[in-house]
């Protein structure tokens, strides 16, 4: 493959760091769980950083590094010159012709930005699913409906395309949990992918389109808050787009929360209510998610650190911890698009840390608050490491599995049905022609 980028471009973009504090320490490669992957040709962070210092952008364009980085932020944090290393990989990606990005990243952003999902997912089929969904719960917690496009609502919530299109059921666990809490929320009914594969892309005119159409949709519809996505480069994307949008009109400011507020401030209030015994007999731990942990706190003074675990002990006796752990916790190797990129040999030797450390915590169940955290550690370090004997959860699966969920009124119920009766009219969804 040949680029296409000029030396104009070079300049512009080694311009934007000062290579010279690089000390060739080697702090960043030996802190990257990326080093000596397969199919590297012998490249790692430090020699990166070096090819760049020396003009050598095309060469570093041209290879696969930058797409094996998951932007963890471990070299950044260790980085002795204060190079940030991991925004630089996130540009480098934005210098590769859009052609020839790897895998379905860059079909499933443009997807995004024309059908509003990742998957192509069309509006009718979206809107069945929710309503036939619906249906199902509905039968264990009556009353129960996905309220879409609802105006004035608390919350705002928005679904990721792979649990849209195939792992249905993952989507009950945050149901669960909002109608417990009688809590106020909605879907929208278009743009409702929670996944930013422009984030994972170097498109930044794509994340900043994305992270728009969240606030135009917030204003619109008179929402109060935003949960961020689980998702952590959904959640991280869309903060950096937002952060720009505001910047340039500070009308663009929207409220928002992170799922770990939420959650601490549901159990707090006594808006839902848990038992413990749901999980008795195993012992847990709770996996840091990048995006979530020290690139947010990094980036925008905040990570979530303390908050789970608070969230994972008030529904479990047994908990312990990995080594390491927080800010220096080990990426998954799932991170930055790797999960679904044609790179697996590789991510999985990135995530050879992660295997070690769950091993060694002796741990049952692996919590997460991510995604692709998820999928990685469920899917792809069983394929390739043996005896993973532990279970993975999400965060609020946990929660949702400890749930003791007080019935509604028969008033509520009644109301809810009609509320949901309305909204599939007026969406167009016939539910007397759902099949089960």
């Amino acid at each position: 493959m040949q680029s296409t980028h000029t030396t104009n471009n070079k300049l512009t973009f080694l311009d934007n760091y000062d290579f010279s504090n690089c000390l060739v320490c080697g702090a960043c490669a030996n802190g990257c769980p990326t080093t000596g992957a397969p199919a590297l040709d012998g490249l790692d962070a430090r020699k990166v950083m070096r090819m760049l210092a020396n003009g050598l952008v095309d060469e570093v364009i041209d290879s696969n590094f930058p797409w094996l980085c998951t932007g963890c932020g471990r070299c950044t944090s260790t980085c002795p010159g204060g190079l940030d290393i991991t925004s630089i990989m996130a540009h480098l990606k934005s210098l590769r012709p859009r052609e020839d990005v790897p895998g379905s990243l860059h079909k499933g952003m443009v997807n995004n930005l024309e059908t509003g999902n990742n998957l192509g997912i069309s509006k009718e089929d979206y809107l069945e699913g929710m309503a036939e969904l619906g249906e199902e719960l509905a039968e264990e917690l009556p009353g129960f409906h996905v309220p879409v496009d609802k105006h004035d609502a608390d919350i705002l919530f928005f679904p990721n395309s792979k649990e849209v299109y195939g792992d249905f059921e993952d989507q009950y666990w945050w149901w669960k949990i909002f109608y417990a809490a009688k809590e106020n929320w909605t879907v929208p009914s278009e743009n409702w992918e929670a996944v930013d594969w422009a984030l994972f892309t170097g498109n930044d005119a794509g994340n900043t389109e994305l992270a728009r159409r969240k606030i135009a949709y917030m204003k619109e519809f008179d929402i109060t808050s935003l949960i961020m996505p689980d998702c952590g480069g959904g959640s991280y994307g869309f903060r950096k787009g937002m952060t720009k949008l505001v910047a340039q009109d500070p009308a663009n400011e929207i409220g928002f929360m992170y799922l770990y507020d939420y959650l601490m401030d549901l159990i707090k209030t006594g808006r839902i209510k848990l038992d413990k015994s749901a999980h008795a007999g195993k012992t847990f731990t709770f996996h840091d998610s990048c995006k979530h942990g020290r690139e947010l706190a990094r980036n925008f003074g905040k990570g979530y650190f303390d908050e789970p675990r608070w969230i994972v002990q008030q529904c479990v006796d047994n908990f312990v911890e990995l080594t390491p752990n927080r800010e220096k916790n080990y990426c998954c190797g799932g991170g930055g698009g790797m999960w679904p990129m044609p790179f697996e040999d590789q991510s999985a030797w990135h995530a050879r840390y992660k295997n070690e450390q769950i091993k060694q915590s002796g741990a049952n169940v692996v919590v997460v608050g991510c995604s692709n955290c998820r999928d990685q550690i469920m899917r792809r370090i069983p394929k390739y490491f043996d005896d993973c004997e532990f279970e993975v959860k999400y965060l609020w699966q946990l929660v949702a599995e400890a749930l003791v969920i007080e019935p509604w009124s028969n008033d509520m119920i009644e109301k809810a049905k009609a509320d949901a009766t309305a909204q599939w009219d007026a969406l167009g969804v016939d539910l007397d022609s759902q099949e089960y």
